[in-house]
């Protein structure tokens, strides 16, 4: 085999073995993509939020405890910035201040692996105070489940309908 034949053959065996390589890593990350049907998905979130709303009443915080994630970072009305923990705790302790809280709608939208569920809900205080909570969630389809990752909540007139 001459010189040059060699290194042409050298050559396309080297292109060849990176063209396999590349594709079996593409492969390997269309098999490792998440898929999760948007019908049930949206289900999912919709009736999550409901449970975290309801949870300012009842004071159950497993709810918080699911579908927060643990990297999660909250804006409450007043523009502080709270994690998961603290939301646990708050929602523990919310009875004391809440007499209830249900959520009036939720609209979804999915941008691949991430769904930005965006509502309000109606709330009142034990001593007759009336409002409504406005909100956008942040949710990431990540580790097979949804999550919300991020948050921002304002406080906003009792609506008139």
């Amino acid at each position: 085999m001459l010189h040059s034949e060699r290194l042409a053959w050298i050559n396309l065996a080297s292109r060849s073995l990176v063209c396999a390589l590349l594709g079996a890593l593409w492969l390997s990350l269309v098999s490792c993509t998440q898929h999760y049907d948007q019908k049930e998905a949206e289900r999912y979130i919709i009736e999550s939020e409901r449970q975290w709303a309801e949870s300012v009443a009842s004071g159950d915080s497993s709810v918080v405890e699911r579908i927060l994630a643990d990297d999660f970072v909250g804006v409450d009305p007043k523009g502080g910035m709270y994690g998961k923990a603290k939301m646990v705790s708050e929602t523990r302790d919310a009875p004391k201040y809440f007499a209830s809280n249900h959520v009036n709608e939720v609209k979804v939208r999915f941008y691949s692996d991430t769904a930005v569920a965006q509502g309000n809900e109606s709330w009142e205080r034990h001593n007759g105070e009336r409002g409504r909570f406005v909100w956008t969630d942040t949710w990431l389809w990540r580790h097979g489940r949804w999550q919300i990752v991020a948050a921002e909540d304002l406080i906003a007139p009792e609506s008139s309908r």
